[in-house]
């Protein structure tokens, strides 16, 4: 599914907090949103997954107003893997990622044969289905984010929005989770807090302060030592090797 944002912009109580942004994911490739705290990037998503409303500017899914597809329809091809996961209430780890499944049925329809061949190949995607009968709540962050993860996978959808999902996690979990996603390919969305990260596995990238997206484009042509300045106020260097990427803070 594509997504097109078209001059997006969103306020509230008279302050501005998205400033006219325009952006477009398309062929199955993973597009990261890089800035500061505050610049408006999760802003960005929830306009997209439907929590809030923008102010004014059209946001398109496979060329179709957002405002003409209902929430359903809408899910069936759209998931959200956030960085916050926690739940009141005791479910096992298969169940939650069952709850993936919802868009697809009816009112009141059971699950069929198939959605649980599904949950479970989402958990095994993950490496939990091992551990699918385990209570959420009794299991480590790392975990926690897989199940979230494969919930989302249940979910089959084209269009995957992530909002800083391996912030607070590991290294070895922040890799794990991002590879799986990228190994998903569809279209992809994500909020990042981890330039390094941003870099292995972005094909696209947006860099974004104060409401706008200021600079866009490959890993490679935007990843500077001037553009890392002028966004986040802080002085490195960008050492570029084939398709790697390091940023060394001075």
């Amino acid at each position: 599914m594509d997504l097109k944002c078209e001059d997006i912009k969103y306020s509230i109580e008279k302050k501005d907090i998205l400033n006219g942004v325009s952006l477009e994911v398309k062929n199955s490739e993973f597009h990261t949103i890089l800035g500061p705290n505050g610049c408006g990037k999760t802003t960005l998503l929830k306009n997209i997954y439907r929590v809030i409303k923008p102010t004014s500017g059209i946001i398109y899914l496979d060329m179709k107003n957002l405002k003409e597809i209902k929430l359903k329809e809408s899910a069936k091809s759209m998931a959200v893997v956030s960085q916050f996961n926690e739940l009141n209430f005791t479910l096992s780890a298969r169940e939650i990622v069952l709850l993936g499944r919802n868009p697809h049925l009816r009112v009141m329809e059971s699950e069929h044969k198939e959605d649980y061949e599904i949950v479970d190949n989402a958990l095994k995607i993950v490496g939990l289905y091992d551990k699918k009968d385990q209570p959420y709540q009794v299991m480590s962050g790392g975990e926690k984010q897989r199940v979230v993860l494969a919930r989302a996978i249940a979910q089959q959808p084209k269009l995957l929005l992530l909002d800083e999902p391996t912030n607070h996690l590991d290294i070895k979990y922040q890799l794990e989770i991002l590879k799986i996603i990228k190994d998903m390919k569809i279209n992809v969305l994500a909020v990042l807090h981890d330039i390094q990260l941003a870099c292995k596995y972005s094909d696209y990238i947006y860099l974004m302060k104060d409401g706008n997206i200021v600079y866009q484009g490959h890993p490679n042509e935007i990843i500077t030592k001037e553009n890392i300045k002028d966004i986040y106020d802080v002085d490195c260097e960008v050492l570029k090797d084939n398709n790697s990427i390091l940023v060394k803070y001075i």
